[in-house]
């Protein structure tokens, strides 16, 4: 550990060491994935952290190879002026798991234990409140049978900010950089200490909080991915044999359309293949 208490810099692994252990655990993952269609399991995951602490990019690995059918990304955009009306928990509410799906929660409940309590979005008492209630919510939640499973990425002050400077520059990832994003670097401290509360009241025995050290991305996926599968009993479940023909069948009754009655997209390849030469 450093003089400052953060662990010390991780040696990276392999990019080929990195790709196999991804696939393996993708294909994990798939097998998670049929047993929790096929059994009813409604399971909801929480990804929480600071801004640009992984937690996209996690996810997208995790659903690569998923069906949408099964898994769903939950990313609630900011409240509308009804739903600031409503129960704090409701708009959450309509997005949990029916039997046989999986929710990613891209940010969550959580909301209000960070950027609301630190950019002033609610109230004290709000926040209080939310503090006392979330607990209960999240045991109601697990009671009634859904498999709940909380992640805190951690990114160190210094890696935050070279991943946004990284953001500034890269012309698809510059729409992930907002005004907001820039103030949390301003408040680090207040983002810190709002964490801490929140870990306080939340971190319980029978919802625990599990935290990812994400100064590597790579091996905060890996770490975050594996994790995951630990925790969950699930089985590989049995497939029903498909048998495919050798080649198509026709009947012979059957005849294309002219392809002029169609309008097909332009040949943009082959451009390119003009370019080569």
């Amino acid at each position: 550990m450093s003089k400052q208490g953060k662990p010390k810099k991780q040696d990276k692994i392999p990019n080929k060491v990195y790709e196999a252990e991804l696939f393996r655990l993708q294909t994990e993952l798939v097998k998670l994935q049929e047993w929790v269609r096929v059994s009813g399991t409604r399971v909801v995951v929480v990804f929480e952290g600071r801004d640009a602490a992984g937690k996209g990019g996690t996810i997208k690995r995790i659903t690569e190879y998923l069906s949408p059918r099964v898994a769903r990304i939950a990313a609630l955009p900011a409240p509308t002026e009804r739903e600031r009306g409503q129960w704090y928990y409701q708009r959450y509410v309509n997005h949990l798991p029916a039997p046989g799906e999986l929710v990613l929660f891209d940010r969550s409940w959580y909301n209000r234990a960070g950027v609301e309590k630190v950019m002033g979005f609610c109230t004290p008492e709000e926040h209080t409140r939310f503090l006392r209630q979330t607990p209960i919510f999240e045991q109601m939640l697990i009671d009634d049978g859904i498999l709940l499973r909380k992640y805190w990425f951690s990114v160190s002050d210094d890696e935050q900010l070279r991943r946004f400077r990284a953001r500034m520059n890269d012309p698809v990832r510059q729409w992930k950089l907002s005004p907001m994003d820039l103030e949390s670097i301003h408040r680090w401290e207040d983002y810190s200490r709002a964490k801490d509360e929140m870990m306080v009241h939340t971190d319980t025995a029978m919802s625990p909080w599990y935290v990812v050290e994400s100064d590597v991305k790579k091996h905060a996926r890996l770490n975050m991915m594996s994790h995951l599968l630990s925790t969950i009993p699930y089985e590989e479940t049995p497939h029903p044999p498909v048998k495919l023909p050798k080649q198509p069948i026709h009947s012979g009754n059957y005849r294309r359309p002219p392809r002029s009655l169609s309008k097909y997209v332009p040949d943009h390849v082959a451009s390119l293949r003009g370019s080569d030469h």
